[in-house]
């Protein structure tokens, strides 16, 4: 085994229903290697969130051109979708790994991190789903995210759920179709019953990936899909005000869908915005070294105890 792997090293995992991606860094901060790994969101179930977790991390090793057995030598931060839901956290630290020491945190909490290196702030994610975060001193608060169809609003399931609403009171001609909602039904062949075959087995990913139709034809001036938008900009940015009435003065927006809402934000909300310094994958790396360094300080603290 070459010297370079018995140091010390550090993963941070952004996990999310859209796949999970990984990279390992040695103690210097030198990034090494990145992989990825399946949807690991836990609602896909326990089992097959870690196995991607780790299947995303072996790929990182292994393109840093490591030996597996380097994972026992990290010390991992694993932001996963899905961590908040009742008794999931618990059943996750009784689990098997293969890191030296692993934590696990929401995903919005590594996001978080990494989007202000580490300082006070909050977040919107807006994706698949939608989320509002924010650290500030000391204290966290989370508003919406609760899971799609009850919540998430003005993510991009949301769109495409609002979508083929309007699509189909077009089609029984309760409001005026458009160019969108006469596409939404090309796309069930013009019949509702294939729309209503479609809905007993769609995902909020199946709802979202509708969302760049919506914001193509929003943009292009369709009235449907403006309101849809305009909407959903409102939504978004309720999430961004509440996150600053709670002391968060600076609110970065992520996910696939941020760059398309911002230009349809109100302008004040707009203007309170800011550049995201990192991503999620930085924010874990980050909560990792931060973990580390905290009990190497606890350890030093009971060897002087024992000393004196």
């Amino acid at each position: 085994m070459p010297a370079m792997q018995h140091g010390e090293f550090f993963i941070g995992v952004d996990g999310g229903g859209t796949g999970c991606r990984a990279r390992i860094e040695d103690a210097d901060g030198n990034a090494l290697g990145t992989g990825i790994g399946g949807p690991a969101a836990l609602r896909f179930g326990l089992d097959r969130s870690l196995s991607e977790v780790t299947k995303a991390c072996l790929a990182a090793v292994a393109d840093a051109g490591l030996d597996p057995s380097v994972l026992g030598c990290a010390h991992a931060a694993v932001g996963l979708a899905g961590v908040g839901r009742k008794g999931l956290l618990e059943k996750l630290v009784m689990m098997q790994h293969p890191f030296a020491s692993v934590r696990y945190v929401n995903d919005a909490t590594v996001a978080c991190i990494g989007a202000h290196a580490g300082r006070d702030g909050g977040i919107v994610i807006v994706g698949t789903g939608s989320v509002g975060f924010a650290v500030v001193k000391g204290r966290e608060f989370r508003i919406g995210g609760y899971g799609f169809p009850i919540s998430d609003e003005g993510s991009g399931a949301d769109l495409g759920l609002q979508a083929i609403r309007q699509a189909l009171r077009a089609y029984d001609n309760r409001s005026f179709g458009t160019t969108l909602t006469r596409d939404v039904m090309r796309r069930f062949g013009d019949d509702p019953f294939e729309a209503v075959a479609w809905m007993d087995r769609a995902t909020a990913t199946d709802y979202a990936a509708l969302a760049p139709l919506v914001m193509r034809h929003a943009d292009a001036g369709d009235a449907a899909a403006r309101r849809i938008v305009m909407e959903a900009a409102e939504q978004i940015g309720d999430l961004i005000r509440r996150l600053l009435d709670w002391g968060a003065q600076r609110i970065a927006m992520l996910g696939g869908l941020a760059s398309s809402i911002e230009p349809w934000l109100a302008p004040d909300v707009q203007r309170r915005l800011v550049p995201a310094e990192g991503d999620a994958i930085d924010g874990a790396l980050r909560l990792a070294r931060q973990i580390a360094n905290d009990s190497r300080q606890h350890h030093v603290a009971i060897e002087t105890t024992h000393v004196y």
